[in-house]
Parts: structure tokens; sequence; C-alpha cells
């Protein structure tokens, strides 16, 4: 569960009581959200609010506190330990996780190498907080159809903001710690954005399970070929898969007689069709379990799961 004083450690000073406020809505908060000289926002449950200079959360921006550069600038050196040079990898890739597995996402001027690619970030006017929610359990009406005497090879097709990575990383812990009288299984989970493990340091915030090892902030498709070369693991989890090179990759991993664990934006089982057609693997025939998730009434649910014969079930 959510700590305020997770969240409140990653603001210095003043600004720290100012969200004293929004961090003891840490359970609903999803997302702080700051632009430069534009109204402080937050998200909770899925609705906007405004901060003020007090910390009262407020409906309308009438009263909001506009935050400054300055502000913006001490936010990320306290986050940095004033040294923007050490977390330069991290902000090459447009976010820093901190503590407790949260992820700030970073946005200004990029700085290029000569071969085109993102070297580092300049002027980082933008942050965008994101809370980080385990969810132990989430899984449970799943697990069953995914993990019985063996693990399917299994994809999580969701919208965005619909609870996919959620779903996948309890699916996760399940999986590694074993159910009831079946052993759990050794799960290499490349973790792209960390948004999964959550790592901070090397060592997931979230919980994965006991026997779940991590490739944190590593590219999909070098760090699946990283795990079956040198991990040898039993499942491999990772998050948003979606062009020609993910699909070879999960190819390889089969091959190589592991799991395969995924999620990846849609809405139904036809939106796959989009993506098959940049490659050539059909993600039907790869995978033997697909759990459909969608929101209804404002929360994410689990719409059905269909199997690789054209099985349906509705949990």
């Amino acid at each position: 569960m959510v700590r305020a004083e997770e969240i409140l450690n990653i603001f210095p000073g003043e600004l720290r009581r100012r969200f004293s406020e929004a961090a003891k809505q840490a359970f609903d908060l999803q997302e702080i959200r700051l632009s430069v000289r534009q109204p402080v926002r937050i998200i909770l449950k899925g609705k906007e609010f405004f901060i003020d200079l007090n910390g009262k959360i407020e409906a309308k921006t009438e009263k909001a506190w506009f935050i400054s550069e300055k502000e913006i600038e001490g936010i990320l050196n306290y986050v940095c330990k004033s040294s923007l040079y050490a977390f330069e990898d991290e902000i090459s890739q447009g976010f820093i996780t901190v503590s407790g597995g949260h992820r700030i996402g970073l946005a200004g001027q990029a700085v290029q190498n000569n071969d085109g690619k993102i070297r580092n970030l300049k002027h980082i006017r933008f942050l965008n907080i994101r809370i980080s929610h385990e969810i132990i359990g989430a899984a449970d009406r799943i697990v069953g159809y995914v993990f019985d005497k063996k693990c399917f090879n299994t994809l999580i097709i969701a919208p965005p903001g619909c609870g996919k990575t959620t779903m996948l990383r309890d699916l996760v812990r399940q999986v590694s710690n074993g159910l009831k009288d079946e052993g759990g299984l050794q799960v290499g989970i490349v973790d792209e954005r960390s948004e999964i493990a959550g790592s901070f340091m090397g060592i997931p915030q979230n919980d994965v399970g006991i026997r779940t090892f991590v490739m944190d902030a590593c590219p999909k498709v070098q760090g699946m070929m990283m795990l079956i070369r040198s991990m040898a693991p039993q499942v491999v989890a990772v998050d948003e898969i979606g062009n020609a090179d993910d699909l070879k990759a999960i190819a390889q991993i089969l091959l190589s007689g592991s799991k395969i664990l995924a999620t990846i934006h849609g809405d139904s089982l036809n939106d796959l069709k989009k993506f098959e057609t940049l490659s050539d693997y059909k993600m039907r025939e790869m995978f033997e379990r697909f759990i459909i998730l969608h929101k209804k009434g404002g929360i994410c649910r689990i719409k059905e799961i269909h199997g690789q014969g054209g099985e349906v079930w509705y949990v």
C-alpha cells in the first residue's frame, strides 16, 4: 500500500507541506502533473483537481498554485540529489524512478547525439509523477486460467489506463510464488519503463514474487534476448508489446522453451490484426490465453478470457 511519506519524500522543503493534503489521499492519488507557469494538477480516482498555495485541494483553477521554473528545478535537483549528471541515463529515457516505485516522467528540450538518438534532456519544465499502486490479488480471478499445472503463454489486452500493468505484476507474483500445491516458476521481467517491478537502485519496490529477477530500464527486445541467454527463465514477462521486433523476440523465447506473459494496447482480439500486419508472426498462434480488460462505470474490470482454440470464459 502506498504511504503518504513516500509521496512527500519526492518534494523538498516548503513544497512538501503543500503536497501534504494530497499525500493523505495516497490510496486514491494516481498522478501529480506539474507544468511550468501552469496550475498544479492532481488526479484522484480518475478525476482532475488543483492545489492552492496552502496545499488545499480545489476543483477549479481560480485559487490554484501556478508552479514556477525554480520550483520545478528544485524538485528535480532534490530527487537527483543535486547531481543531474548521475541520473543522465534515466533522464535520457524520459523518467526517473524513486523509492516506492513511483515514476517521475520528464519533458523538456531533447539533446541528440550525432546519430539522432536522445542523449539527455535539458530545460526540463514538465513533470508527471505517477504513483505506483500495486494491488495484491488483482490477478486472483484469472491466475487459474493462466497457471494450472503449467504456465500458458498469456497476452493481456486493454486500452490505456485500464490496469494492464497492475494485472501483469500480480500475475507474475503469483506464478513466481506458486499456487497451493503448485510450485512456483522462475520468472524474468523485462521492465523497460520500470513500471512492473518499480525498481529503485536495482531493488524491486513492488512484490513480484520470490523467484523473480528483473532486467530494469532495458529495451524490451534486448532484455528478452539477454534473459534467455543468461538467466534461463521458465517464464518471461514484458509490458506493452506491439511491433515486429517484439514478436520476433517472443518467438525466440518460445523456441527456447520459456513461456511468455505480456500486455498490449487494444480493446478486443480483433485489434491484434493491426499489429500482425507488421510481422510474420501471428499472435493467435503464439499465445494460448488472451485476457481482455475494459473499463465499466469508471472501474477497470475483466471482460472475458479467450483460449487459443476459441474457448471463451467470463469471470
